[in-house]
């Protein structure tokens, strides 16, 4: 299996930007999908950005194009968040998975990273 550790959350106020980082290690295998996740209290799991190795493919949720990106070195992963508006403050979560054709659905992702906290305030 593989092993997250994410870096990188805090607080900022509305328009500033945040740099996720997560750090993957174990089973290269299982982490052919890379991506991240947020979750509000009291919702369920929601699927921000996902990648595979080299770029080949990337997936934004449609609501968040243009504000955030996520990019890859090997297994490393990063989320850049621009323009953060109040609705994304959440805990993000990391998460890996083995080859999916698009790393789009949760269950193509078994690893989790423990989360980061992303505060934003007006």
């Amino acid at each position: 299996p593989a092993q997250l550790a994410e870096s990188g959350g805090g607080s900022v106020e509305t328009g500033g930007s945040l740099r996720l980082s997560c750090a993957g290690s174990g089973n290269i295998y299982s982490m052919y999908c890379m991506g991240w996740f947020r979750q509000l209290p009291g919702h369920g799991r929601e699927e921000v950005a996902a990648i595979a190795p080299s770029g080949v493919f990337t997936y934004v949720a449609d609501s968040l194009k243009g504000r955030f990106t996520i990019s890859r070195d090997k297994y490393t992963v990063y989320l850049q968040m621009d323009n953060l508006q109040l609705g994304d403050a959440a805990m993000y979560y990391c998460a890996a998975g083995p080859f999916s054709l698009q790393c789009s659905d949760i269950n193509d992702f078994k690893a989790w990273g423990q989360g980061t906290q992303v505060n934003v305030s007006s």
